[in-house]
């Protein structure tokens, strides 16, 4: 039997990502990894659409495959 760590309805999600960012920055493949949050893109601009101020910086990872180009979220400070 599989059992969920994490819920994976959006608010839960969303509440993951936000919580995460008020201590760290993420990149797309972290929140993947992390947080099992499979469109980490689309919690992220569920949270600005909610006011939140998130910067994203472009940056390349490798997979251990290949090269990737990944965004890294960055919450400004003060601004949740």
């Amino acid at each position: 039997m599989i059992t969920n760590q994490f819920p994976t309805d959006t608010n839960q999600q969303r509440a993951r990502l936000l919580s995460w960012l008020l201590t760290a920055t993420i990149t797309t493949l972290q929140a993947r990894e992390e947080l099992d949050i499979m469109h980490p893109a689309m919690r992220i601009k569920e949270l600005r659409d909610r006011g939140h101020k998130i910067i994203t910086h472009w940056t390349t990872a490798d997979t251990g495959k290949a090269k990737h180009r990944v965004a890294r979220y960055v919450l400004l400070e003060g601004a949740s």
